[in-house]
């Protein structure tokens, strides 16, 4: 299974979730968790999802993704899980 953790970080807004939902149902991949909070005005959400059946590959994605929260005004991005887990170790 391809994991991978997608992050989304910016003012909050009607339409970031959806957005980002149908982004991923569009192409195919999997939510299997997904965690979201609203703090003073700004919204954080973190995913795992799976690509395994994606339509695109996890750079097509990535730059889809990013493309998306450059409209809507957020900031999303896409790491494999065990870059992202790498980068958090402590």
């Amino acid at each position: 299974m391809k994991k991978t953790i997608i992050t989304v970080v910016g003012k909050d807004t009607v339409g970031i979730i959806a957005g980002v939902c149908s982004y991923l149902a569009e192409n195919n991949v999997n939510i299997m968790d997904i965690s979201q909070t609203i703090v003073q005005g700004y919204f954080n959400m973190m995913m795992i999802v799976d690509c395994n059946d994606a339509t695109k590959s996890a750079d097509e994605l990535a730059d889809g993704l990013e493309e998306l929260g450059n409209k809507i005004g957020v900031s999303i991005k896409m790491q494999h899980e065990d870059i992202f887990n790498s980068m958090h170790r402590i």
